[in-house]
């Protein structure tokens, strides 16, 4: 990527294209009076003078429906940005635009700027306090968003600057006015940010990237435990897990192009290594022996036969995400096969015996099976 990208963001009327024209030199972004922004969508500026680049957002509007078209913008246009060849759009820092004539940073503002730029999860961010034309009350706005920043758990180590902005002259009256100021400070702290915010944006990417995969990867895993709990179900001795070896080679299979692992020959071990731990190991031996009389539960076989093969699958499948995104992110490889059949055998442990124990005592003879598929997701699905 040639230049960073600021994100200029902040409520409808509050100053962005003004103070996006005074960072530039030039009259680029269009500006007009009035509350109602001139924005209608997301537009580049740039220009030789400055070594970045800038990216003009959507106002937030009063209207619920508007300021929800705003929010989506940004989240679109982000989106778009991790698609091969629009690199070049990745937002590395952010400008949030707060109106120094207002008294209050109102919660809402704030919420909708996380909810707009939640992919980027730990980008710099500079508060612009534009039209700051009160010296005084410049401490009293700073204060302010620091404060506001500080309620923010999961964004607030995100607050990098807050520097208070006067665009462009504002005339008093004949004697006096406010002259332009921080402008120059803003463009100083912005190119002092702009190599951590880099190195974030690509950080956010992948985490969003990874987060999608896993979220895709446990839904797979759900559809696949609760075709477990059918077919345990099924009134026939729960004798081995081998009447499981169908639905776990279809979980497997799809968690892998979930996380583009192709099935070859090179991962053909990997792949048969984590289904025969679920199937006939000494350890799915071990715990079919374990639990063919779960002690203080009274249920009938079917429903105990149900859980312990939903449970199966959802264990195997919860351990076979954690390992395909070992081999995603290139901390293994497929030909780590006593290392994946450590992984497996460990979701099988004492541990596995004491969670489907405890499954079974909320689970009632009336209980219906996507429930009980649903019981038991909760139980081993790792939470992010």
């Amino acid at each position: 990527m040639q230049r960073g990208n600021v994100l200029v963001i902040g409520n409808s009327g509050v100053g962005k294209s003004t103070l996006i024209n005074a960072v530039l030199g030039e009259e680029k972004a269009e500006t007009g009076w009035g509350t109602k922004g001139m924005t209608a969508h997301l537009e580049i500026y740039e220009s030789d003078e400055i070594p970045f680049r800038i990216i003009d957002s959507v106002g937030f509007e009063p209207s619920f429906i508007k300021k929800k078209q705003a929010v989506n913008a940004v989240k679109k246009w982000s989106k778009n940005s991790m698609k091969e060849g629009n690199e070049d759009n990745q937002i590395n820092v952010i400008w949030f635009c707060v109106d120094g004539t207002s008294s209050k940073l109102f919660p809402e503002t704030i919420k909708n700027l996380f909810s707009a730029t939640s992919i980027w999860e730990t980008i710099p961010i500079i508060v612009v306090i534009t039209k700051s034309y009160s010296v005084p009350e410049r401490e009293q706005n700073i204060e302010m968003v620091n404060n506001a920043f500080a309620k923010q758990k999961r964004y607030s180590k995100n607050l990098r600057k807050v520097i208070p902005v006067v665009a462009s002259t504002y005339v008093l009256n004949d004697s006096a006015y406010a002259a332009p100021e921080g402008i120059t400070e803003l463009i100083d702290a912005t190119n002092e940010l702009m190599p951590e915010g880099v190195k974030a944006a690509e950080n956010d990417i992948n985490n969003f990237k990874l987060n999608r995969k896993r979220a895709l990867a446990q839904s797979i895993v759900g559809v696949s435990t609760t075709a477990g709990v059918v077919v345990g179900a099924v009134p026939v001795p729960f004798a081995d897990a081998m009447i499981l070896s169908p639905i776990e080679i279809a979980e497997i299979n799809a968690l892998a192009q979930v996380y583009g692992i192709n099935k070859n020959e090179e991962s053909k071990r990997f792949f048969n290594s984590i289904v025969e731990v679920g199937t006939v190991s000494i350890a799915a031996k071990a715990v079919i022996s374990g639990l063919k009389a779960i002690p203080g539960v009274n249920l009938a076989a079917g429903i105990i036969n149900a859980i312990i093969a939903g449970s199966f699958v959802a264990a195997i499948g919860e351990g076979t995400i954690y390992a395909f995104e070992q081999v995603y992110l290139g901390k293994k490889t497929v030909e780590d096969i006593d290392w994946v059949k450590k992984v497996m055998e460990s979701r099988l442990s004492t541990e596995f015996i004491d969670k489907v124990t405890l499954l079974a005592e909320q689970i009632t003879e009336t209980t219906d099976k996507k429930a009980i598929g649903k019981i038991i997701l909760e139980a081993f699905v790792a939470k992010k």
